[in-house]
Parts: C-alpha cells; structure tokens; sequence
C-alpha cells in the first residue's frame, strides 16, 4: 500500500524578500493571499489533509522590523522597514494560519524556517541555522501550534542538526535524480515525461538520517512546466503536470512507497491553477475510495517510519 503526501511551502513574501526589488514577481506575491485561500477550499473540497511549511514570522501580528539578536545577514530584514517596507499582508498571516488549524481538514502545520534563510548557502552560519528554528518555534508556540515538519527554503538542504535540537522530526528531501545529466538532456526529458512518455515521478521511500529525522524526499512539483510550454500543451495533449500527478498517484496506489507533491500558493495565481490543482485532487480522491491508497502528512509519514525502525519491546516473560 502507497501514500500520497502534499506539501506546501507557505511563505507570501517571505518567499522573495532576498531578491532584488526588481527581480521579485510581483504578481505573484499579490496573489499569494488569495492563492493560500483556494488551496485551503480545494483541501477541504476533496478531504485532503496537507504539510503546510510556514514561514514562522507569518505567525506573528505585527513587529518593528528590527529582529535584534538575530544573527542575520546584513539587511536580512530591510524589507520591512521604510523608506519602502513590504506591505505586511505579504509579511504577517495569522490570519491565514487559522484556516489551517480551525479548518475541517486535518493539516499540519509545518516549518519553512523563521524568515526564509536558505540553509544550504554560505551565509547560513549555525548559529543563525538554530535562530531559524528556535524563533520559528516559539512563534508557532505563542499560536498554539506545534511544529514536526521542516521544509528547506528552496529546497536547499543544510544545517539537519539545527532541525533534531528544535525538536523536528521530519523534513522535506530533495527528488531523487533522474539519472540524466545536463540541462539540456533533462530539459528533453522534462518534455517527453509530460508528452508522450508514460512515466510516473519516483516514488520515494522516507529514511531516518544520522540525526534521527525522517527525511521525506520530493516527488514532484506541481509547477515545474510553465509558461508557453504549458499553454501549447494544454492546449493540444492536456495539461502535462496532471498527467503526471495521475501517473504518480496510480504508481502509489499499486505499489508500496511515496508519491510526494508539493507546490507553493504564490503558484496559484489564476483559475487555470486553480484547474489543474482540482483535477489532480479530484483523481486522488477517487483512487484513494477505489484502490489500496491513502493520504497522510509528512508527520504521518514520519511517526510510522520511525515505528518501522524501532525495536521491539520484549513482553517480559522469559521462558
């Protein structure tokens, strides 16, 4: 029996705040809010819980902007403060969080570090690693909310022992390789997997890491074929990415392992995402009431790994 999982890395502005102003997609932080709001109605159409990965400084109502004591790069912050801060609806979202917690469908809800750092890269000191995960932890506290799961900006995976002495027990891997190299042959791959090539993204089996986490690594984005590329085709053969969401489920549903999802709502920026993401949930759905399927969170995933691998305990009685 295979599962599903769907993860979200949940971060409005966050998500771009290290850009230069004129390099952020502008449109797609104005639409973050409202593309958050139709995944939790799509969630709750279809009964799919999720991993929502929030970025931790969303939890918070208000703030200075100046974070003294955290051991940031310098102007890690700039963006909230003037001459031209960020509008904090893009920067706070308690609001939102609450959709999730108070909603109908049992999501969890998990950790996208406290502002965004991207833990694989040379600024990212352990020191500063470990003020990500502890800050993002009290805020989650201060609103109830405990934090399991641990999704890397970026998917840039570094610094796993900042994450065990938080007290996370699960976090997103990257996908495994497809065994090609270079990107011109993966981007040829790229297009016959969504054309004419019957084949599914990997299922993934989750592992417990030298730190004792369990790593749950990515299957497939559900945004990795835009632009004109997705307009042509959707055009002609259908939409490429929910033919292979399709392709991965059914392989989760015939096999023992993890077809792992995943996307951001600042991906949801139109009703034709809002198509996509309601074919592929409504398909799951279905497979999961007429097959050996089910839908389950990282945590999920993670407490029965961890089970798998714990010993036995004797029963006491000697013979």
């Amino acid at each position: 029996m295979g599962t599903v999982v769907v993860s979200v890395d949940a971060e409005l502005g966050w998500g771009f705040h290290d850009y230069p102003a004129e390099d952020r997609p502008i449109a797609r932080i104005e639409r973050a809010r409202w593309g958050w709001q139709r995944l939790v109605d799509l969630f709750e159409e279809f009964d799919v819980p999720a991993t929502w990965a929030v970025v931790g400084h969303l939890f918070e109502e208000s703030c200075n902007g100046a974070h003294v004591g955290h051991p940031s790069p310098p102007g890690w912050f700039a963006h909230e403060r003037d001459p031209d801060p960020m509008p904090e609806e893009f920067r706070f979202a308690p609001d939102l969080i609450r959709l999730l917690v108070e909603g109908p469908v049992a999501h969890e809800v998990g950790c996208h570090t406290y502002s965004h750092v991207l833990f694989g890269a040379d600024y990212a000191t352990p020191e500063l690693a470990d003020a990500e995960c502890r800050r993002a932890v009290e805020a989650a506290e201060a609103a109830g909310v405990s934090l399991h799961s641990f999704v890397f900006p970026r998917n840039r995976v570094g610094h796993r022992d900042a994450l065990a002495n938080a007290g996370f027990t699960a976090y997103r891997g990257t996908a495994p390789s497809p065994g090609v190299d270079g990107p011109v042959v993966g981007a040829a791959r790229k297009l016959a997997r969504a054309t004419v090539v019957e084949d599914p993204p990997p299922l993934v089996t989750p592992t417990v890491d030298e730190y004792g986490l369990v790593n749950v690594p990515a299957s497939m984005y559900l945004f990795e074929f835009e632009g004109v590329a997705r307009q042509v085709f959707s055009a002609t053969v259908g939409d490429p990415v929910v033919k292979q969401a399709r392709l991965g489920i059914d392989a989760a549903a015939r096999k023992d392992g993890v077809c792992h999802l995943w996307l951001h709502p600042n991906n949801v920026t139109g009703e034709s995402d809002v198509v996509r993401l309601r074919a592929i949930l409504d398909y799951l759905d279905r497979t999961r009431a007429s097959d050996d399927l089910t839908v389950e969170t990282m945590s999920d995933v993670a407490r029965r790994t961890l089970r798998a691998e714990s010993p036995p305990i004797a029963d006491g009685h000697t013979s």
